[in-house]
């Protein structure tokens, strides 16, 4: 919207003010050194984060059922939702809030087939599937709203696509078989 004719951005807006985005720090490579490492640290966190509990779903579905696993995380992620109240919450619409619990729903569902999936199979073979969400919500942007993927944007794709059939093919090499923990 502010671009000038060659695609850049301006450096000073029309009234006069320095124009200083996110997207020109991002791009030419401008961000703060404190925002990076946060980010970065952010991002090591969540990937242990996210580790540990594969690795825990893995280890509590030999003593527990799948579905109560998944209800204890849905009503865990609901007690934190509920805390995000007193901070600008507002009520949506009947049509907002039918998507919402849609997705509530959904994504339970989800919840529920990943943890019996952690149940029945290595917990290294599951969790790279997961990032093929990533391309679908590529190819549902681009057929539901129209949002064409940018090129790092298709590259990633590719990459998610390119490891999963490697570790397909390396799971079928050494012929794998799950392994059930424990029988419901």
């Amino acid at each position: 919207k502010l671009k000038g004719p060659d695609g850049r951005l301006p450096d000073r807006l029309p009234d006069g003010r320095p124009a200083v985005s996110w997207e020109r720090r991002w791009t030419e490579g401008q961000l703060p050194l404190w925002l990076v490492a946060t980010a970065g640290g952010i991002a090591v966190i969540f990937v242990l984060g996210m580790s540990y509990v594969a690795i825990s779903i893995r280890q509590l579905s030999s003593t527990e059922p799948v579905w109560l696993i998944s209800l204890f995380f849905s009503a865990a992620i609901t007690i934190a939702g509920l805390l995000t109240l007193p901070f600008g919450w507002i009520m949506p619409s009947f049509y907002d809030l039918t998507l919402l619990s849609m997705i509530g729903f959904f994504g339970g569902v989800a919840n529920l087939w990943l943890s019996q999936s952690y149940k029945f199979s290595e917990v290294s073979l599951v969790t790279p599937l997961k990032y093929l969400a990533l391309v679908f919500a590529i190819v549902f942007g681009y057929l539901i709203w129209g949002e064409v993927p940018s090129g790092k944007t298709l590259i990633g794709a590719i990459l998610v696509i390119a490891s999963s059939i490697i570790i397909f093919r390396r799971e079928i090499t050494l012929k794998k078989e799950p392994t059930p923990s424990r029988h419901d």
